[in-house]
């Protein structure tokens, strides 16, 4: 078990790195909204600081890597599905989850690489943060980022249709960006949008980061959120393996 799933996760591994256009774009998008777009929430911060407007961006760049980093891994699978690798991977004497895990786990191992260099420019411009809270702040992005590479392989192998899945994506991808308060907070939305947040998964990721990012592990929002995504990876990682299974028939 351990063994194939290494192996799929190290070729999965070689694949990406070879080509490093997605990984790439992947940092460098959150990078330039540290750099250029939290100096703009200033006025929205109690200080009135770049460091204070960090403080609040950060965790939400490293979630914003989380869901989008991980969310369109599943096209791969729908282009090894339609030219037939996928089916002869599933007939192979390797452990079948293995295939959906290795595909996980490389998503692991490039949003650690993401997260990393997002916290050195963070910390580069100023932010601080205690290494509890940022062990923490790792490990719901981890979680957060199982959830999305699960959710994207479920839904390659039950559309099966790029086109198809780019749509379904798109559809619900802006409003969960906007109601998890990624680029400002949900506090200054209207009260329509405040009573449909805690509803947004990645509200409660967001709201924890921020509150671990200002140091209070005591916050409600940090169980909350550690709940919800551990559920929610668990159960979309099921779903994945599940319609893995259906297709080798």
């Amino acid at each position: 078990m351990i063994r194939h799933t290494a192996l799929f996760t190290g070729y999965e591994l070689k694949k990406q790195f070879s080509n490093p256009i997605w990984p790439l774009f992947g940092i460098l998008q959150p990078v330039l909204y540290l750099v250029m777009f939290a100096p703009l929430l200033k006025s929205m911060t109690p200080g009135g600081t770049t460091v204070d407007a960090l403080r609040m961006f950060t965790p939400a760049a490293m979630m914003m890597i989380a869901v989008f980093g991980s969310m369109f891994s599943g096209f791969g699978l729908i282009a090894e599905l339609r030219n037939g690798s996928l089916e002869r991977y599933a007939v192979s004497p390797a452990w079948r989850p293995a295939i959906v895990l290795g595909r996980v786990a490389r998503d692991m191992v490039t949003l650690v690489v993401q997260a990393v260099l997002v916290l050195v420019v963070a910390i580069a411009m100023g932010v601080r943060i205690g290494a509890l809270e940022l062990l923490l702040v790792l490990l719901l992005m981890a979680a957060t980022g199982l959830f999305a590479s699960g959710l994207s392989q479920g839904l390659a192998l039950t559309i099966r249709d790029e086109n198809g899945m780019s749509q379904t994506l798109n559809l619900f991808l802006l409003p969960i960006m906007l109601l998890a308060g990624l680029f400002v907070p949900i506090s200054f939305a209207p009260d329509w949008m405040k009573l449909l947040a805690p509803f947004n998964p990645l509200y409660h990721a967001v709201e924890a980061g921020r509150a671990l990012f200002h140091g209070q592990l005591t916050d409600s929002s940090i169980p909350i959120a550690f709940a919800v995504f551990v559920v929610l990876a668990l159960l979309t990682t099921f779903w994945s393996m599940r319609s893995l299974r259906k297709i080798a028939g």
